[in-house]
């Protein structure tokens, strides 16, 4: 005959508390299953600052977690760890320490700003303790919400949904960076030439002198700065670069947002 284990497990324990003396529904209660859980740690930027935060619950100094850099319009990583209620309940707070970089318009310096907020831990998603997604709105406001699902998941309960999406003049930020970086090799490509131009002697110096620290390689087989085949390979070399830098700029000039 087959014997039930969960049946017979219960006869042991009435066994044991007789046995014991001991009433049987303190000797049989269950462990207690953990009022709390740890969960992973996200955050997620949809302004144009980039910023750092870590999390804090302010009734137990000894949790907390995060410490990563969020770039604007962007996700972050995986961070370890926080603790949460495992049953969700009104009230549930914590304090998002955050700081991110402003620009002075005055003198073009960056200043960090520096701010702590207390939020409440909205409902779980599915009434279960998800990860906690660190969130800044575009217009600074800091947020969590403790979710299982990413921004780009029907579930996913932020009011915004989807991931960050650069607004307009922040790619056009990021392309000037592509388009100043380009047109700086033009001018540096004119400038040698010129120089090679109007003082080919001290150019050829210059250049081997710094070959010969950084790139012995390039100055093979020719015998020295005034070597007439060294002053052709230099000539050359950028005029090939420029040539290069306005092919490159052409194609970043195409895409602009």
């Amino acid at each position: 005959m087959l014997i039930d284990r969960t049946w017979f497990g219960t006869l042991r324990c009435v066994i044991a508390a007789c046995a014991l003396g001991v009433p049987m529904l303190v000797a049989c209660a269950k462990p207690d299953v953990s009022k709390n859980v740890p969960v992973s740690i996200h955050g997620v930027n949809y302004s144009a600052n980039e910023f750092t935060y870590f999390i804090a619950d302010p009734n137990n100094a000894g949790n907390k977690g995060g410490g990563e850099l969020i770039e604007p319009y962007a996700g972050g990583g995986i961070t370890c760890c926080y603790t949460l209620p495992r049953v969700w309940r009104p009230g549930i707070k914590l304090e998002i320490h955050s700081t991110h970089m402003l620009v002075a318009v005055a003198d073009g310096e960056l200043r960090e700003v520096k701010k702590t907020t207390v939020v409440d831990v909205p409902r779980y998603v599915d009434d279960k303790a998800g990860e906690l997604w660190v969130i800044r709105d575009g217009d600074g406001t800091m947020s969590v919400v403790s979710s299982d699902y990413q921004p780009d998941h029907p579930k996913w309960p932020w009011k915004v949904k989807g991931w960050p999406v650069p607004s307009l003049a922040y790619q056009r930020e990021r392309w000037e960076l592509y388009r100043k970086h380009e047109q700086d090799g033009i001018d540096l490509y004119k400038s040698m030439l010129e120089e090679l131009r109007v003082d080919p002697k001290k150019h050829a110096e210059e250049s081997w002198d710094v070959a010969k620290e950084y790139d012995k390689d390039s100055i093979k087989g020719f015998s020295g700065p005034s070597d007439p085949s060294y002053l052709t390979k230099l000539k050359k070399g950028n005029e090939d670069g420029l040539r290069r830098s306005y092919e490159l700029l052409e194609r970043v000039m195409k895409a602009k947002p």
